[in-house]
């Protein structure tokens, strides 16, 4: 059962349904295989990252990097903070300026889209509850759920497009749009429990 719900866990995080409307541009410009070889590349970094602090937990933080946890916690939420504001402002078009050639963008799709402060903490907490064998194997197993979910989006995608390209658009627009809101929200908390932490452990 801890299995099942450290997988559910990090599959919510992970949330395929949030991370194809920040790949709109990608949904668009990308032909179905071309398209499967980025997600799962960036499947596979997100893997070794999530499995590397699963297993490592606070070790990473604390003597690696020789910083708290909560200053991820800031940093992240400044960065989800700037995407969702520019999201809202500029909708669609926005997402193209943070990342760069459709060749290249596995990386970028896995930082900061897949791999944040909020999934990097779940893989923390992970890590605590399972041994490392059924941490590895519940975070690859809810990152390539993650990834199938996307590419079967996209199916769906090229499909309807096909057929009603405008409705599409503005649905992507406006659903864009509205995740934004609730993304820079998240940000906003995310930052305030960051410094909430972080005056704590000073005090």
């Amino acid at each position: 059962m801890d299995i099942i719900r450290a997988t559910t866990l990090l599959f919510m995080l992970l949330n395929p349904f949030l991370l194809v409307v920040y790949m709109i541009d990608v949904f668009d410009k990308l032909p179905i295989t071309t398209f499967r070889n980025v997600v799962l590349r960036a499947g596979v970094i997100s893997i070794i990252v999530f499995s590397t602090s699963a297993l490592l937990g606070d070790f990473l933080f604390r003597v690696l990097l020789q910083a708290e946890f909560a200053s991820f916690q800031v940093f992240g939420g400044i960065v989800f903070l700037m995407i969702a504001l520019r999201f809202v402002f500029e909708g669609n078009a926005a997402i193209k300026g943070l990342r760069g050639e459709s060749q290249h963008i596995a990386g970028s799709i896995a930082m900061p889209l897949m791999i944040g402060p909020g999934t990097i903490g779940a893989s923390i907490v992970v890590g605590k509850r399972l041994t490392p064998v059924y941490a590895v194997l519940s975070i690859t197993l809810a990152v390539l759920a993650s990834v199938s979910l996307m590419i079967i989006l996209k199916y769906i995608h090229d499909y309807v497009m096909a057929r009603n390209e405008d409705l599409v658009q503005r649905y992507y627009d406006i659903a864009g749009r509205v995740t934004a809101l609730v993304v820079g929200t998240f940000a906003i908390e995310m930052i305030m429990r960051g410094l909430t932490t972080w005056k704590e452990n000073l005090g």
